[in-house]
């Protein structure tokens, strides 16, 4: 062979398959670090536009470094505080329905009794539903919670680090951009994709938390507070998340209240979820993901497995920074957004200059670029599109337009 021939395709795949099962196994052995990292720099890239709004309005920029740091504090403390007094009145509420919990597991027994289910099948299935079991569970989570104490105050310290030098982010970018424009570029559409995701996904969470929490109170349902925080943190899990935090409310509202309390709740948990998530948050989140249904969800497992709890609820953006590192930033790979992403985008010419204030959006502009679009085509001379020129030239100082709108 050759001394500058290319390798066989087939041993070209085998060396991927075979480094990716290595990153994954490291990934996976340092899961207790890559998480808190990777969840601090997503706090602070979707905080990160008000220190520019700050700037941009004449506060100093200490104060806004500060205010900045606070604003991401005051978030995670308060989000802290109220799971886990949650949690802790779910260990103590639990008990006191023990005995309804029982009689249902003796009445779902007993139905299934007269199906032919055998007796001894029967009894497995009641010891494993026991209420002191439930019990047990809860205050085994309280203490897992408890003992994220010393990881709080590493992620703490961390996003310290990260607000303040996040405030040369754009001077970070210029010089990345100036040797590696692809890779800028990337990083821009990673800071603009995940904060509109984010973004988004926070509102219609927060909404579609108090509505359920205001229902469950209304209805009589224990622990209404802690169920519309778990319908918030699972509205981050794309597809399966809604189911996590729909069991547990509908499986407490059947013990307190019966059979016509359960089917309340979950009427008005599927009406308020098909609406704001399945209705308005596609709306506004658009194509700032581009990622196609079956890779999210394929995405979602393997994060899940790899990083835990935490990487189901960065599934997402995690899958959409892989994806713009080794696909979209490099030429000879994006033949694979084709099958991976939402829309496939058809080959074609580069387009012209775009109309005025086309692509200046900000946070809830467009993200991805327009069907025919290379993913990374050059803009004409003094565009003012919100996609920075990738080329190595004078313009690439615009990168900071993008992580400070």
């Amino acid at each position: 062979m050759p001394e500058n021939a290319p390798l066989p395709r087939a041993v070209t795949l085998l060396l991927g398959a075979a480094a990716a099962v290595v990153a994954a196994a490291g990934l996976y052995a340092a899961a207790w670090l890559v998480g808190p990292v990777f969840l601090a720099l997503v706090v602070v890239i979707v905080v990160h536009p008000l220190h520019g709004r700050l700037r941009r309005a004449g506060v100093p920029g200490w104060i806004a470094t500060t205010v900045l740091l606070l604003a991401i504090y005051g978030l995670l403390l308060v989000l802290s505080a109220v799971l886990v007094v949650s949690i802790a009145r779910l260990v103590t509420v639990l008990p006191g329905y023990a005995a309804e919990a029982n009689q249902l597991v003796a009445g779902l027994t007993a139905r299934a009794a007269a199906f032919g289910v055998g007796t001894e099948q029967l009894q497995a299935m009641a010891s494993s539903l026991d209420a002191r079991r439930i019990t047990t569970l809860a205050a085994g989570l309280l203490l897992q919670v408890a003992g994220l104490a010393g990881n709080l105050i590493f992620l703490f310290s961390l996003l310290l680090f990260l607000g303040i030098e996040s405030t040369a982010a754009s001077a970070r970018l210029d010089a990345v951009a100036a040797a590696r424009p692809a890779v800028a570029t990337a990083l821009r559409r990673f800071a603009g994709g995940t904060r509109r995701f984010l973004v988004v996904t926070t509102v219609v969470g927060l909404v579609t938390g108090a509505i359920d929490a205001v229902v469950l109170a209304a209805l009589g349902v224990p622990l209404a507070v802690l169920w519309g925080l778990l319908v918030f943190i699972t509205n981050y899990i794309p597809y399966i998340g809604f189911w996590i935090g729909f069991f547990p409310p509908v499986l407490l509202a059947l013990l307190a209240g019966g059979p016509g309390s359960a089917l309340a709740v979950a009427a008005v948990f599927i009406l308020v979820n098909f609406v704001l998530t399945s209705l308005v948050q596609p709306r506004f989140v658009g194509t700032a993901v581009g990622l196609s249904v079956s890779v999210t969800l394929v995405a979602l497992v393997f994060w899940a497995w790899l990083l835990g709890p935490l990487g189901a609820v960065l599934a997402v953006p995690l899958t959409l920074l892989v994806k713009l590192l080794l696909v979209d930033a490099d030429p000879r790979a994006q033949w694979l957004d084709a099958l991976l992403g939402s829309t496939p985008a058809v080959a074609g010419p580069a387009p012209g200059p775009p109309a005025d204030g086309a692509g200046t959006g900000g946070t809830f502009g467009p993200i991805e670029p327009a069907a025919g679009e290379a993913p990374f085509d050059q803009p004409t001379s003094g565009s003012t599109t919100a996609d920075p020129p990738v080329d190595g030239g004078p313009q690439a100082p615009d990168a900071r337009r993008t992580l400070e709108s």
